[in-house]
């Protein structure tokens, strides 16, 4: 069997949102959903006049209505459930390990109201052995799918699942490219004299050269690449609205206690209006 499609839940909005998301990809892929919950064995608040259920009745409860809601949306899809007695950010990382991809809310049902991304949502994406999406709930999307392109070979990875996602969903490809001119750090030299559309030539040239050969092995996708000079954060979050998926890359292997997400990365999946994939890249 492939590896699956696995989703964590529990009982806020955006975990709905997630699981509906998930559940979409994995039929998509022609995939198995599996849907987690995370429990530590504390107790749950109970209504007056009951008794307090534990965190695992809840989460049984919460992982059966999750495939219910799972099944009703997509008949015939193969959904497993797993309770996983571990602190929800460890436990999503450790499930990342058999996973194809990760799913995730963007905010979990702990917290405050006001914050954009959730702790659980943050490490989940920047310490996960496979792609992770951040899902936030949304109300579809007209557009296509968008990827982060650096214009090196560490952009392989992200190339290909966002040329597989446009396929999967039979849409077109946005490839962006952000740039800027070089900073100076030495000091009592003279300044350097750009060309710009030298400069800007040479950028496009390298956008053109990363998509090349997925436009050749992927014929069926429409692709349109443009290199700006900006800040890559702003221009991605003003691309993703009304995108179906924004795809970016994280540098490296996991390390501190968020993982490796960069500045770009973060601010992207903190701010974007569409679900958000974290692919990583190489060394």
């Amino acid at each position: 069997m492939s590896q699956p499609v696995v989703v964590g839940v529990d009982a806020s909005d955006t975990a709905a949102s997630a699981l509906d998301w998930a559940s979409d990809e994995a039929w998509r892929r022609a995939e198995p959903l599996h849907v987690v919950h995370a429990w530590l064995g504390e107790a749950a608040e109970a209504p007056a006049g009951q008794e307090p259920r534990t965190a695992r009745d809840t989460g049984e409860d919460l992982l059966d209505a999750a495939r219910r809601r799972a099944l009703l949306r997509h008949p015939g899809l193969a959904v497993t459930t797993a309770l996983v007695q571990d602190e929800a950010r460890a436990g999503l990382v450790a499930e990342s390990e058999s996973a194809d991809l990760l799913v995730v809310g963007a905010r979990g049902s702990g917290g405050f109201p006001r914050l954009l991304l959730g702790s659980t949502s943050l490490l989940a994406a920047g310490r996960a052995a496979c792609p992770v999406v951040v899902v936030r709930p949304f109300e579809g999307a007209s557009g296509g799918v968008v990827a982060a392109v650096r214009g090196d070979a560490r952009d392989e990875p992200v190339l290909a699942f966002a040329f597989d996602s446009a396929r999967l969903r039979q849409t077109s490809l946005l490839a962006v490219h952000t740039w800027s001119y070089p900073l100076l750090t030495s000091r009592g030299t003279l300044p350097v004299v750009y060309e710009a559309g030298d400069v800007a030539a040479e950028h496009e040239r390298l956008l053109a050269e990363a998509v090349a050969g997925w436009r050749e092995s992927h014929p069926e996708v429409p692709v349109t690449a443009v290199s700006v000079r900006t800040g890559a954060a702003k221009e991605l979050v003003s691309r993703s609205k009304n995108q179906q998926l924004l795809v970016v890359g994280r540098r490296g292997k996991p390390r501190g206690p968020v993982g490796r997400l960069g500045s770009t990365s973060q601010t992207v999946v903190q701010h974007a209006e569409c679900p958000v994939a974290v692919v990583p890249l190489p060394e």
